[in-house]
């Protein structure tokens, strides 16, 4: 990298000088900043586990690769003497001096990273569109791309701090809110699956900042009012492995009735499927039916599971941790959820357009007595605020059929100690699950049955109790951070 940069704008050449002159400063302007910088690296930690392949783009001294803890880290900046450094304060970690627009910089790199991270380099860059689109090379399936930057509400609040000296100074940065951002990523060939706003107060003010950003700056309507956006983003165009072999873990208890028509509904809709019962200690001989269904079927790869604790989500957990195959579904046993609409969930999960998908019975009529009509009211309501929490559209959180595949369930298993064992029903232990690890989620209307066999096994008032509490519990695990 030449420091003359013969041929960028001349916009560009301003931005390296200043890089260049700020690069023994940088690390004292973040600690007289220390508040705004930890609160923007913990949302930085939030989205990226630790232990992850990291690549960042405009990374400064390194300061927040390093605080991100990653399995292997990669700094790219084009600047020898932020790179020089980071390198002296990070020797663990890989710096690379390059111009992250120049193709044959990122080319070099010759590997692919978990996560790409792009924390206000976006608005120094020439051609965002070009640069985003490079960075296909660098990922894999599951790569996620992170862009934060700053609002241009605060536009003139942050000139009269760097006037007043109170920030490090800076050359004019692109005009982008974070709808352009969005839009930027779609035209590279990226799907955004999350944004956020964070920061509505950039100051300790004696501990008033951390209330006012735990608690007031997540809510509708004034988020975005915030000084921080994210933007999560996966690549495109990159399908699971053909005709993926799936599991379908039907739990079931005191659900005789229904076991036989679970296995003859069923479609065989992939070659290598595999069908869990697990039984929850029934009182009506649901284990010896399964067991029945199992012999009377051959042809079909069924397994007899019993659970050891209680709870859906208790068989869930075992069905799932038995499962051989690559996509894994929930069938409830009461069989409210048609079999046959399991096609649909496979369809998407195996073209890639979906991570983790989700069913509602919210579209279509439903067959008389298939919900309360309370319960339906409630449902409505809690997936407005279930799809604010979670960032990603949400229309029935309860509905019982929901399908990921085997990779990110053990992603989610690996992550579970963030949120504990802390849903006896299984539905927010994978929805929560997915927010977190940033999965694309998709909802599939299905039409909703009446039973013809037995009874639901949750009341209107469990019902209702369980989702008032996940809002609770939501909100201080994924907003109040």
């Amino acid at each position: 990298m030449n420091a003359a940069l013969p041929e960028v704008s001349s916009r560009k050449h301003q931005i390296f000088s200043l890089a260049e002159k700020l690069a023994p400063e940088r690390d004292r302007w973040i600690e007289r900043n220390r508040f705004f910088y930890q609160e923007d690296l913990k949302y930085l930690q939030f989205l990226i586990p630790a232990g992850s392949r990291i690549l960042e783009l405009g990374c400064g001294t390194g300061y927040a690769l390093a605080a991100l803890a990653p399995s292997e880290g990669v700094g790219v900046d084009f600047s020898p003497a932020m790179i020089a450094v980071a390198r002296e304060k990070h020797p663990e970690l890989s710096f690379i001096v390059g111009d992250i627009e120049d193709a044959s910089a990122l080319g070099a790199l010759e590997k692919k990273f978990d996560v790409i991270l792009m924390s206000d380099a976006i608005g120094s860059l020439d051609d965002c569109q070009a640069t985003v689109r490079s960075l296909h090379a660098l990922c894999h399936r599951d790569t996620r791309l992170i862009v934060s930057y700053y609002s241009r509400l605060w536009e003139p609040i942050l000139a009269l701090a760097r006037a007043c000296g109170l920030q490090m100074p800076t050359t004019q940065q692109n005009a982008l809110s974070s709808e352009d951002i969005a839009n930027l990523l779609d035209l590279g060939g990226f799907e955004v699956v999350k944004r956020e706003w964070r920061q509505l107060l950039p100051r300790k003010l004696f501990g008033l900042g951390r209330l006012v950003n735990s608690y007031i700056a997540p809510l509708p309507g004034i988020r975005r009012l915030c000084l921080r956006s994210y933007l999560v983003a996966r690549p495109l165009g990159q399908p699971m492995l053909p005709a993926p072999s799936t599991t379908v873990v039907i739990p079931c208890r005191n659900e005789r009735g229904n076991i036989e028509s679970a296995i003859t509904r069923l479609p065989r809709f992939c070659e290598r499927m595999e069908v869990i019962f697990v039984e929850g200690h029934s009182q009506d001989d649901t284990l010896k039916e399964a067991y029945r269904v199992q012999a009377a079927y051959p042809d079909v790869d069924i397994k007899v599971l019993t659970q050891d604790g209680k709870g859906k989500g208790d068989a869930v957990r075992k069905g799932f941790g038995a499962a051989s195959g690559e996509i894994l579904m929930i069938l409830d046993a009461d069989l409210t959820v048609p079999p046959e609409s399991l096609v649909k969930f496979y369809d998407v999960m195996a073209s890639g357009k979906a991570e983790f998908v989700n069913g509602s019975r919210l579209v279509y009529p439903m067959e008389d007595d298939a919900m309360r009509f309370l319960n339906f009211l409630a449902n409505l309501a809690f997936s407005k605020l279930f799809t604010w929490l979670l960032n990603q559209r949400f229309t029935d959180t309860l509905c019982g059929t929901k399908v990921i595949s085997r990779r990110h369930y053990t992603m989610l298993q690996a992550n579970r100690a963030y949120f504990g064992e802390f849903d006896p029903f299984g539905d927010f232990d994978l929805i929560f699950g997915a927010s977190k690890l940033n999965l694309k989620v998709i909802e599939i209307p299905i039409r909703y049955a009446s039973r013809t066999y037995g009874e639901t096994q949750i009341s209107r008032f469990q019902h209702g109790w369980l989702l008032l509490r996940m809002v609770f519990f939501a909100f201080r695990k994924l907003k109040a951070l």
